[in-house]
């Protein structure tokens, strides 16, 4: 599999995103944004986060294609837990965290895993398949206090962060290379264009194909621009105007 990918960050800030793609997978990582009066327990920020987390599912990839994605990241969470190197508190129920999207061709078939909202889209003979893990779409809008407290909780959400068993939460499955006609993996920052501003994913992927995947964050960025403040998606309040933009996409 070859992919094209392409990450910025929101304006005047560090890119908590992370894109890695190899000849057969491909991850994007989305840090998540800390309150700056929120206790962590950690010296390390969501950008050292996402790439240690990033090196880790590399290394796992890497020494054991064949194990079931759940696992695989299981396993990079707690390499992950050793990198802090015993000088933070990874009982912190705050300690800094991702969503994960991963792809692996395994054979004829090609597996996915998607962890809290970040998304993998596919289309095949059957349509557009849009992988997300909607245990996010509930959550109270804009107050990371109480988002906080549900973090990796029966009836909350799951991310990556010290626990490796937030990996079993994980929505994964699989779909034959054979008839997958195209693919992407991207963060929230990039699937706004289809929750805010009037896209569906067939006009994302034309739009890629046409120009480029950083055609799509440019995209992002022009409709950002012309929104006033934040934004509103139905059932969930207002999100952030601006956020870090990240996809990778299937070459054809």
């Amino acid at each position: 599999m070859d992919f094209a990918f392409a990450t910025e960050p929101g304006p005047d800030r560090p890119n908590e995103d992370h894109v890695i793609a190899s000849a057969t997978f491909a991850v994007v990582l989305d840090g998540v944004t800390q309150l700056p009066d929120l206790d962590t327990g950690c010296v390390h920020d969501p950008v050292w986060l996402v790439r240690e987390l990033g090196i880790c599912l590399v290394e796992s990839l890497t020494r054991e294609p064949l194990v079931p994605l759940d696992l695989t990241l299981a396993k990079a969470i707690l390499w992950l837990r050793s990198r802090h190197e015993g000088r933070c508190d990874l009982s912190n129920p705050n300690s800094p965290s991702s969503t994960v999207a991963i792809v692996r061709e395994r054979g004829n078939q090609v597996d996915y895993l998607v962890l809290c909202d970040s998304s993998v889209v596919f289309e095949d003979a059957s349509g557009v398949t849009v992988i997300h893990d909607n245990r996010t779409d509930g959550l109270p809008a804009y107050d990371r206090h109480t988002v906080a407290r549900l973090r990796n909780r029966p009836g909350g959400f799951w991310v990556a962060s010290t626990d490796p068993a937030a990996a079993a939460e994980a929505v994964t499955g699989s779909v034959p290379l054979d008839g997958l006609r195209r693919m992407l993996l991207c963060t929230d920052g990039v699937s706004r264009l289809t929750e805010f501003f009037g896209f569906d994913w067939t006009d994302v992927f034309q739009l890629v194909e046409r120009s480029g995947p950083r055609a799509a964050i440019d995209v992002v960025r022009e409709y950002e621009m012309n929104s006033s403040g934040l934004l509103t998606r139905p059932g969930r309040g207002r999100v952030k105007q601006h956020d870090d933009a990240t996809l990778a996409v299937l070459c054809s």
